[in-house]
């Protein structure tokens, strides 16, 4: 392998790195236990009876707005790349939305005031980086043999998953104050930040921007478009025809529509997970900011072990059997969180003080970001055996689509069931459903694809 070309891998792997930050931090274990704390005093204030409820369907309202919209727009960014030759200047356009709307999270302040502004701003970062992740992950086929971009794709997720390993150390030691008004390593929020405001947790935003940032600066200087696809204008008129018939592709081959409708509702089920597990830590279990930050980090070490091991196995197994076996370790984790209380676990009571429910959630966290990240590494490896390699950026976006179609049933599913039931365990029922109806199609998915069929044309 050329020198050029290992760069070009190197800083595509750079994406994972640069962007995790706003997943780790932002919408799991700091900025969305945050917010959760935010709203459900707010809902106390405004008179709730029960305002850890009323924060979680909330929270659950702007994933599921979001989802919706980068559903409607991933297939026709994806269709238009293609057809224009050119991904890097959609993936710089997100990024400059994706560093703003993350520094402008600083701006949720304890009394809850921007709680509604600071909630569309999040969700706007989050679209700008799930649809810059859509073209990034279209240049994925162009990087070696099908053999190859599974352990490749492993290796990136494990990467980005050290990334926000080290993010989460570095927020935690230095910058999130706990209840004691300290960091982690007993100290005050550095360069001056006031802790009795939660300037601390708050710059969690501008921490995410100036990261990425930084480490977005490999993939500029490395990752180029293909320059053997001629590059040209291209309108609508010619977009709306080419999409149409993408979707109607879909349905040619019962393995692809198998794989992208049962991947819609695992992935749905997954992102659900990532969305509330700090969430759910915060409102259920009563975890303070530290705590839910080394829940994080063990989920996070896990993950980039366990996803770097998925791509070896990815190579040798094939993504399908990854896939299956993280989606039951998954169904597991939901079993058991529905179930457990701070005072129960099932029909089991605990005595007053126990911290067994700790202990047990920790663990859970470990295998959601073990099998997490390998179920998302798998998947990806697994849709470039089902991309033509002429439409790369097209395929993508269908895979954003089926990703998105359904993103907001997940969140709407837990806001409607936790709202009905007033429990916020109960309210994971629906996940367990989608991982089943998931994996159980992926009896019709066809391991290698269906790149022996765009060979043959």
């Amino acid at each position: 392998m050329s020198v050029s070309a290992k760069k070009r891998i190197w800083g595509w792997m750079a994406f994972d790195w640069a962007q995790q930050p706003y997943y780790t931090l932002g919408l799991t274990f700091i900025f969305g236990p945050y917010f959760a704390a935010v709203a459900a005093d707010w809902f106390t204030a405004s008179g709730s009876t029960t305002p850890e409820a009323d924060a979680q369907s909330l929270w659950s309202l702007g994933s599921a707005i979001a989802g919706v919209i980068i559903a409607i727009s991933a297939p026709f960014m994806g269709a238009w790349a293609d057809l224009s030759g050119r991904k890097i200047p959609w993936i710089a356009f997100f990024s400059v939305i994706y560093v703003v709307s993350s520094a402008f999270l600083w701006g949720l302040t304890p009394d809850g005031a921007t709680l509604t502004i600071s909630l569309i701003i999040f969700y706007i970062g989050f679209i700008a980086a799930e649809s810059g992740l859509n073209f990034v992950n279209a240049i994925l086929p162009s990087l070696g043999t099908d053999k190859e971009v599974g352990k490749i794709s492993g290796s990136a997720s494990a990467f980005g998953y050290w990334g926000g390993v080290i993010s989460l150390f570095i927020m935690l030691l230095l910058l999130a104050e706990g209840d004691s008004g300290k960091t982690l390593l007993g100290i005050d929020p550095i360069f001056g930040l006031d802790a009795s405001t939660r300037e601390g947790t708050r710059s969690v935003g501008p921490f995410i921007a100036i990261w990425y940032l930084v480490f977005m600066i490999p993939f500029f200087l490395w990752v180029r478009d293909d320059t053997s696809t001629p590059r040209r204008k291209t309108s609508i008129g010619e977009i709306v025809p080419e999409l149409i018939r993408a979707v109607k592709s879909i349905g040619q081959s019962r393995s692809l529509t198998s794989f992208l409708v049962g991947s819609m509702l695992y992935r749905d089920a997954l992102n659900a997970l990532y969305a509330f597990g700090g969430v759910y830590a915060k409102l259920v279990l009563g975890w303070a900011t530290m705590q839910i930050g080394v829940f994080g980090i063990i989920g996070a070490i896990t993950a980039a072990i366990v996803t770097w091991i998925g791509g070896i196995a990815d190579k040798r197994y094939g993504p399908k059997t990854v896939i299956t076996s993280a989606i039951v370790v998954l169904m597991v984790v939901c079993t058991i969180i529905v179930s457990m209380s701070r005072t129960h676990i099932g029909p089991i009571a605990l005595p007053e003080g126990s911290n067994l429910p700790d202990i047990i959630f920790y663990i859970c966290g470990a295998a959601i970001g073990g099998a997490g990240g390998a179920l998302y590494s798998a998947s990806r490896s697994l849709m470039v055996r089902h991309t033509n390699p002429e439409r790369p950026a097209e395929a993508f976006g269908l895979f954003a689509l089926t990703g998105k179609a359904t993103a907001f049933l997940a969140p709407m599913m837990i806001g409607i069931t936790t709202y009905a039931t007033g429990s916020n365990q109960l309210g994971f029922i629906p996940v367990i459903i989608l991982f089943l109806i998931g994996l159980l199609m992926l009896r019709w998915v066809n391991s290698e694809g269906d790149r022996a069929a765009w060979s043959a044309h």
